[in-house]
């Protein structure tokens, strides 16, 4: 019988969690059903759009720490609807003003509303000062091998190349990059982006990355909550596979049941 392999836990920022599901807060269509799928997911890291949601900036409107609770999961303020290293780096200092002291951050600095794709030049830039701030910096980019390297050189604590466009569901649209990305990765590697289904986060985990995080894929299922269920067993069943090693590919067929002994 084969030993089975042991696993490396996920760490991020000296923290370690058992979940590698990360969730995001929008597009629900309110509090409650966002606090229920993300439950339901059983993720431990939710992320949330500093720009777009309330967690303590606008007193006497509706505040997501309410029913996400910081007590309960690791809250990662991002930088969702940045377009220059300025501004996401002052959305970055104002969540840690809001969530006393919390360094753990998820950058994002998007190039245009049409594809919200990565302007790697602002990136880095913001990159480089968040990271002489003493912020841990999680890190969105593009699927490109060189810019994934010098993040993590310049000293991004994970980096996150899209699988697909931000909400376009179409899934993990260039496995080549990431496997690259994957090879040389000296820090975490976590898919961002293109999700769409369970079997996109399962090809993601297969392919050795050590999470995924999603938002829309959830929030937008016809059943949000089954969705976020799914999600958590996709997560588990990819790693396992990973880790467990797939038999190779082969041309022809190979039969099932040996032929020695056969009953003539």
């Amino acid at each position: 019988m084969s030993q089975t392999p042991i696993d490396k836990p996920f760490t991020l920022a000296g923290r370690t969690y058992q979940s590698r599901l990360l969730v995001g807060t929008g597009k629900y269509k309110d509090l409650e059903e966002t606090r229920v799928a993300i439950e339901a997911s059983g993720a431990e890291i939710v992320t949330v759009a500093v720009r777009r949601t309330n967690i303590g900036q606008n007193p006497g409107e509706p505040n997501l720490l309410d029913v996400i609770s910081p007590d309960k999961y690791t809250i990662l303020p991002n930088t969702a609807g940045c377009y220059n290293a300025e501004e996401a780096v002052r959305t970055c200092r104002l969540a840690r003003e809001l969530l006393d002291g919390h360094n753990l951050v998820k950058l994002e600095v998007l190039a245009d509303q049409k594809t919200l794709f990565p302007n790697v030049v602002e990136t880095i830039k913001a990159a480089e000062q968040l990271v002489k701030d003493g912020f841990d910096v999680m890190v969105y980019t593009s699927d490109d091998p060189i810019i994934a390297r010098q993040l993590a050189e310049i000293g991004c604590i994970a980096v996150m190349p899209l699988a697909g466009l931000i909400g376009s569901g179409m899934g993990i649209c260039n496995p080549w990059n990431l496997r690259i990305i994957l090879e040389e990765a000296k820090v975490p590697v976590l898919v961002d982006a293109g999700v769409g289904t369970a079997s996109d986060a399962t090809i993601a985990m297969e392919l050795g990355c050590e999470a995924v995080l999603m938002n829309t894929a959830i929030a937008h299922a016809q059943n949000p909550v089954m969705m976020a269920e799914a999600m958590k067993h996709a997560i588990v069943a990819g790693r396992l596979a990973y880790l467990a090693g797939r038999m190779p590919r082969k041309l022809y067929a190979s039969a099932s049941s040996p032929l020695d002994g056969l009953i003539r």
